[in-house]
Parts: C-alpha cells; structure tokens; sequence
C-alpha cells in the first residue's frame, strides 16, 4: 500500500491506473478510523479493482469554536488497518498542498454551494459546513477522478448534499452508500465517539432507541389528514424525553427521503436528530419506508 501526500503524485498514479484499464473506487475520511470507516473501504474493494482512502481534516467545514485543532490525527494507525484489509493508496495531503492560497493572505478558496438543502438543518445548526463539505469533495474527485465513491449513511444530509451536485455539477461517478455501522448498544459509529466518557457511551444509545420507537410509531400510526399533526406530537415528546435523560437535542425532525418536509400520503421518510452529551455533539438517523 502506498501513502501519497501531494496532488501532482496523486494524479500520476491514477492516471497509470486508468491508463491500464483498472475502476477506481475511492472512500473520502478524516481519518481516525472506525470500523464505520472500515465497511466503507470493504464495499469500494468489493466493486473497484483499485481503492483510495483519503485521509484529511478539512479546515473548511469546521466553524468558529469547533473542534478543528482537537480533532484526532491517527494517520500511523489508519494506514495499518487501510493496509490490512487491501487498501491500495492512502491520499493525506497536508492543509497547505489542498488550500495553498486559503490561509496564507492570498485569494479566497472557490467554494461549491449546494442551494436549499445547505441550509437546514445541519446546514442552519453549523453555516457554511455543507460548502466546506461539498467543496472539498470536488476537489478530491478531481484528483481521485473516481469510478465510484462511498460514503456512510450516518451524515444522511452530507450523502443528499454530495449526491446533488454530483448530479447537477455533472461529476461521473457513482455515489454508493453504506448503511449505518453501530456498536453493540446502538451507538453509530463516529470518531467523535472517542471524546466520550464510558457512561456517556453508555447513555448515547437512548438515540437510536428514541429513533427506533419513533418509527415504530410511524410505521404503526393509521395515516389520515391529521398525519404533520402527530408527527410534531411524537417529535416532541421525543426531544422532551431525550433532554430529560441528560442531551440538549439540537434537532429532532421527520422529513421526506429528500429532506423536505413531509405532507400526505409519505412513502419514504427518514428520522435525523442531533444532540449534545455533554460537550459531544451526535447524529443519528433511520429510514422508513411505508
């Protein structure tokens, strides 16, 4: 397995890679892997002859007070495993080699805004994240020029987001998607899962247990013109019992599959919600189809 840390490499090898006929599957991450991340990485090896696993804390998408700086560096240990499940290349340029204009007094990034969706929710709780999230996954499918790329359906915005302007922007590849990978108690797997106290990690696992009596709920509910009505009822009755039980929920929302707001007649529907414990903000979802 190879580790390349400058564009101009990056490209030089895709390019003898494609030259000979080989897909190309590539996994975006900010590293500190999981085994969220891992899953990832086994799907584009199940379906792409070569595989490429970027690893790079993305300044652009964290804001003012977030966790940039903190954020766990792990590249020794994220190779290793890369390389023991046959990753091919490990991508971890440095902030310099992808923004070389950004942070040293020259000219503003160009950045990809994603209209509508890059607002709510996550978008309205964090401005500005979905533009750094969206502009930087340009930038490596660029370098990449990837056949496909998987992304994990725990950032369920994120995935709609990227899937936008792929379609849009006219980007060609595919976009795959992994569902949810969990620990033994619910928890979605996260690298901010680190930043919690083992009781804390023990208490996470009220979010998908509230997410999963939700769609119990909605999956037994008799839908009829007062469905928006029950919906808000059940939303917070949720957050009521989620901050009861020590969260500060940020948003707890039923929305359409494409993120609009539901109306009649739904047929596929997913649950998001985002809260802190403590100082750890997590996300979570889950899907229903009726």
């Amino acid at each position: 397995m190879q580790i390349i840390h400058t564009i101009s490499e990056i490209r030089e090898r895709v390019a003898a890679y494609k030259q000979a006929g080989k897909t190309i599957g590539f996994v975006p991450t900010m590293g500190n892997l999981h085994q969220g991340h891992i899953q990832l990485v086994r799907m584009a090896l199940s379906c792409s002859d070569i595989v490429i696993c970027s690893i790079f804390v993305n300044p652009l998408q964290f804001g003012e007070g977030e966790d940039f700086e903190q954020y766990p560096r792990t590249l020794d240990a994220d190779a290793e495993q890369l390389e023991q499940i046959g990753c091919d290349i490990v991508f971890a340029p440095s902030v310099d080699e992808m923004y070389p204009d950004l942070f040293g007094g020259g000219c503003d990034q160009s950045q990809v805004f994603v209209p509508d969706i890059s607002n709510i929710l996550e978008g309205a709780a964090r401005p500005g994240h979905f533009i750094g999230v969206a502009t930087i996954v340009a930038k490596l499918f660029n370098m990449v020029l990837p056949d496909k790329a998987v992304f994990g359906e725990k950032d369920y915005q994120q995935l709609q987001v990227i899937k936008r302007f792929v379609e849009e922007l006219c980007f060609p590849v595919e976009i795959l998607s992994h569902p949810i990978v969990r620990e033994s108690n619910g928890l979605a797997m996260s690298s901010r899962n680190g930043y919690l106290s083992e009781e804390q990690r023990q208490q996470a696992s009220a979010l998908y247990k509230t997410l999963c009596s939700l769609k119990k709920q909605i999956t037994n509910h008799s839908h009829s013109d007062n469905e928006l009505e029950f919906f808000a009822q059940i939303e917070q009755e949720s957050i009521r019992q989620l901050n009861a039980q020590g969260f500060k929920t940020d948003y707890l929302t039923i929305r359409n599959s494409d993120l609009s707001i539901p109306t009649k007649n739904n047929k596929h529907l997913v649950i998001l919600v985002t809260a802190y414990l403590g100082s750890t903000r997590l996300l979570d979802n889950i899907q229903i189809s009726l």
